[in-house]
């Protein structure tokens, strides 16, 4: 059997077609909802490669994985002995359960959120990609085992999505490093075949499926960590055609995302509660790059600068210079019990509240009693002006190459609902009609429809 398998920055989902009605079924994957975060807790890192040796269904792959990772499998063992690490305890989380066990703990064990970003990105060394392989893997294998349990089958083939551009320089290299970290394990969770297909354009056939006639559309999905377009002929006369090349008109894609909003928000707007305006005895400003660095927490580069012991020394002489040693103070502790991936998912349940309301409660308390904020619409307009400016420069290079204008806009993802993003796209844009799609279900719909046409 097939799926669609969206391995998404923000969420994962799999959608495979419900055999009584013909019709896509998006699986429960993550406490009986189909969106499961995209997030990984281990009680040691070290402990992933053990996690993905087990779950190698085949004695054939798993025996070149033994081999293949010999040393770390070692490390693995030998942190159990050193952990008192039972065989029989759980070591490794995916999804909710992973948010569960790093807000339980901050400070212990390894947790990282929205992998996805990291696969494109520049220079990684090799024990770099087979460690981002690792996680990758541990995590479709238990969203394939979830949905397989759920189901009573096994996944064979997979449509799975890809952005346009995981990485904004070198973005050939960048795209093939991130599709074969993406292959790889996809084959080690137990996939025998796996295609790609752009996250616009599954995004788009999900919305073809409802067209009357056909149309010229604008697809747009605003993702956790990329933002993509494409221009589509869509419609009756095209939607059972297998090569579409011809109705694709133009593309563009960036790695800038709904995870940039919340980082900016986070930074602009949390960040001074921590200190990042204040000033020293000396009258200069407070130096900003380890408060940019702590939010930017889907950049590989700021996480280990915010963690290095010279960043811990560097604020230990701030404390004695600032003129509100309180905040700073309140900074520290922060990075000290790792809780900059907790501030800047305050900002992103604040981002979420705005679609629908004009001011929302940031509620710090898991920082510090009675800490928090408000923010309004119009602060968070200002916050997110600059990524949200690249967003639309994206529209409008897609509009250009295609050489004609949309009959309609169809805005999809998760940070698409914000209404500060969808006044931007028309005062930029145009006249346009605007539709919206399942901001969180589109790019899965269409995955699997995909999956149906070349699998069944």
């Amino acid at each position: 059997m097939f799926a669609g398998f969206d391995y998404g920055t923000s969420n994962c989902a799999m959608g495979v077609i419900d055999k009584a009605t013909n019709e896509v079924h998006l699986v429960p994957i993550d406490r009986g909802q189909p969106y499961m975060p995209s997030a990984l807790y281990a009680l040691e890192r070290e402990l992933i490669c053990e996690s993905v040796g087990q779950g190698i269904v085949s004695a054939t792959e798993q025996e070149a994985y033994i081999e293949l990772r010999a040393g770390a499998l070692a490390n693995a063992r030998r942190v159990r002995r050193e952990h008192d690490i039972l065989s029989s305890e759980q070591a490794l989380f995916v999804g909710s359960e992973a948010f569960d066990q790093y807000l339980s703990l901050p400070g212990e064990g390894y947790f990282v959120k929205s992998p996805k970003s990291f696969l494109g990105a520049s220079g990684l060394r090799p024990e770099f990609v087979n460690f981002f392989e690792d996680i990758v893997t541990a995590m479709m294998q238990s969203i394939k085992a979830r949905t397989e349990k759920q189901l009573g089958y096994e996944i064979k083939h997979s449509v799975i999505g890809r952005p346009v551009n995981f990485q904004g320089m070198n973005a050939e290299d960048s795209n093939r490093q991130a599709i074969d970290i993406l292959t790889v394990a996809a084959k080690r969770a137990g996939f025998h075949s796996v295609e790609f297909l752009f996250e616009p354009l599954a995004a788009g056939f999900d919305f073809e499926t409802r067209l009357t006639e056909d149309k010229t559309v604008l697809v747009v999905d605003i993702g956790g960590g990329t933002s993509d377009c494409a221009m589509v002929r869509m419609g009756p006369n095209h939607r059972q055609a297998v090569e579409r090349k011809d109705d694709f008109l133009g593309h563009s894609g960036e790695r800038i995302g709904g995870n940039d909003l919340d980082i900016q928000l986070a930074g602009k707007n949390l960040m001074p509660l921590f200190g990042m305006l204040s000033t020293l005895k000396s009258g200069l400003p407070m130096p900003i790059q380890s408060y940019w660095d702590a939010v930017s927490t889907n950049n590989v580069g700021a996480q280990t600068a915010f963690n290095d012991k010279k960043t811990g020394y560097s604020l230990d002489q701030l404390m004695l210079d600032t003129t509100e040693p309180e905040l700073l103070k309140r900074f520290i502790q922060l990075r000290l019990e790792k809780q900059n991936y907790h501030l800047v998912r305050s900002a992103e349940q604040c981002k979420i509240a705005l679609s629908d309301q004009q001011v929302a409660e940031v509620d710090l308390d898991y920082i510090e009693a009675g800490l928090g904020c408000e923010i309004s619409i119009g602060e968070f307009a200002n916050a997110v002006e600059r990524p949200l400016s690249r967003v639309i420069s994206l529209m409008e290079e897609t509009i250009r190459q295609a050489g004609c204008q949309p009959d309609v806009i169809y805005i999809t993802g998760g940070s698409a609902k914000s209404p500060v993003i969808r006044q931007a796209i028309e005062q930029r844009i145009g006249n346009i009609e605007i539709l919206d799609g399942n901001h969180f279900g589109s790019v899965t719909a269409g995955l699997t429809v995909w999956a149906q046409r070349l699998f069944r």
